[in-house]
């Protein structure tokens, strides 16, 4: 991964304005505008746990899980229980690591959409606060892991705060689209004789999701400027979708974008193989899904993800997944719950113990700066 050389005005912004420890505020990048206004309204994240609404929206879709699996689809706890304990620990570990694997892709994949807009950040940075963002999604509702990780960025660098999310929505453009490719392409390899009646739906889904991104992007690169001066708003509120198009489409051109695609299906990709380790930890002998079907199964609680109710998509994921494997596959509920629980603990779970680490541990939550690529450090790489 070879780093770009960073510009001199970035750096000499950067170099002036040095962000102090446990600094509460961003470092000025500038006069104020509302774009850096807005970057200090964020509410911290102890506090956001402690809202009734965050608390209700993790509370609620718990308890619909644990009523729906124990009464409705009669899963036997101490038999789970035992199934996991069972479960071969090396085909574990290797769900873990390959699940993992895929933060770095994900870090440089994010890398690579800041360089686009003219800010040259290492991958480990990079890495490090989407983790952290990865964290908070995993614990408030509404994909605010996704707002947070652009104010970190934010209070470590001077950078447009509408360009940041800019990148970020981009990048779940990215995601969207090439999950429902690959969940297509796995579930006409997996259902070669045809697809159940009960999964028509998904893939008509999917085929909408294209289409829907597409003229999502055709209308913001076209059209999106034009319609908010046809409508009432102030024109401040003009100037931040300027910064937010130019991040959108600013990250991305035609040489980087086959690159960013092929990252983006290697990332989704250990999504897949992670679900597809788990089973074989397992090993139930009535559960033969193969490859294809582990990762339309994984790429169909990935598009769960994105309903933005609970947490990490708590409760719409584990009832999603299940029934996809009982209806499509003709899973067992006492194994399908099991394989979806020791998954989740795995991608959500592990997330919260180690991402709560790294937010301990971390400088980047105050302020700490963010170390940019310079010239001679991008000639010797």
């Amino acid at each position: 991964m070879s780093e770009p050389p960073v510009s001199e005005d970035i750096t000499a912004q950067a170099e002036a304005t040095p962000p102090e420890a446990g600094a509460a505020t961003p470092p000025e990048a500038g006069p104020a505008s509302r774009d850096d206004d807005a970057s200090g309204g964020a509410v911290p994240l102890g506090t956001r746990l402690r809202q009734p609404r965050t608390i209700l929206s993790i509370v609620v879709p718990l308890v619909l899980v644990v009523l729906i699996f124990r009464v409705a689809l009669n899963v036997d706890v101490a038999e789970l229980v035992d199934g996991v304990a069972r479960a071969n620990k090396l085909y574990l570990l290797a769900a873990f690591a390959v699940f993992y694997l895929g933060f770095p892709l994900r870090g440089w994949r994010w890398a690579m959409l800041l360089r686009g807009i003219g800010v040259p950040i290492r991958v480990k940075d990079a890495t490090e606060i989407l983790f952290i963002s990865w964290l908070v999604n995993c614990l408030v509702p509404a994909k605010l892991g996704d707002v947070y990780r652009a104010w970190l960025l934010k209070i470590n660098i001077p950078v447009s705060l509408s360009k940041t999310f800019g990148t970020v929505f981009i990048e779940r453009v990215l995601d969207l689209f090439v999950i429902a490719v690959l969940g297509i392409l796995a579930g006409f390899w997996s259902f070669r004789n045809g697809f159940p009646p009960e999964i028509q739906f998904v893939v008509v889904l999917g085929i909408g999701v294209i289409v829907v991104l597409g003229a999502l992007l055709l209308t913001l690169r076209n059209f999106g400027r034009r319609i908010l001066e046809l409508l009432p708003f102030p024109h401040w509120l003009v100037d931040l979708y300027d910064k937010f198009e130019e991040g959108v489409f600013g990250a991305v051109d035609r040489r980087s974008l086959p690159k960013l695609l092929a990252l983006t299906a290697l990332i989704w990709s250990t999504e897949g193989m992670r679900l597809w380790f788990v089973i074989q930890a397992l090993g139930f002998p009535d559960v033969q899904i193969g490859i294809s079907g582990a990762f339309f199964v994984a790429f169909i609680g990935s598009l769960l993800t994105a309903v933005p109710l609970s947490p990490a998509g708590l409760g719409t994921v584990e009832l999603g997944v299940v029934g996809v494997l009982t209806l499509a596959y003709g899973i067992g509920p006492q194994e399908a719950a099991t394989i979806v629980i020791v998954d989740r603990v795995i991608s959500v779970f592990s997330i919260i113990v180690l991402g709560s680490l790294v937010y301990v541990l971390s400088d980047k939550r105050r302020g700490g700066g963010v170390r940019l690529i310079t010239e001679p450090e991008a000639a010797s790489a």
